[in-house]
């Protein structure tokens, strides 16, 4: 029963899954163009990613071990995909918060 507090198996993947579809929508590099075409881009994978994080927080009991793996994992595949650090930043803030606003009362 301890050892299901570290099990971070599904974690894992879904902060994979996250960026894999982050990536899909909108690939490093394209992140920082200021047009209009790349905002609604940017605001749909927002809508996306968060929404899936969402939903994987609210039916999935998780603690703060679990939370904050799913945050640095998230992070890390960013940077390592090639996504600016500040747009890494902002990214992964949002997905602790969503991510914790979903608790279960």
């Amino acid at each position: 029963m301890v050892l299901a507090w570290f099990n971070t198996k599904e974690v894992d993947a879904v902060a994979d899954r996250l960026v894999h579809d982050l990536k899909s929508r909108v690939p490093p590099g394209a992140e920082a163009a200021t047009d209009k075409k790349q905002s609604v881009r940017l605001d749909k994978a927002y809508v996306q990613v968060f929404g899936h994080a969402a939903e994987f927080a609210q039916g999935h009991p998780l603690n703060v071990y679990k939370k904050a793996r799913l945050a640095n994992r998230f992070k890390w595949a960013l940077l390592e995909a090639g996504y600016a650090q500040e747009f890494v930043d902002d990214m992964t803030y949002r997905l602790a918060a969503v991510v914790a606003s979903r608790d279960k009362p």
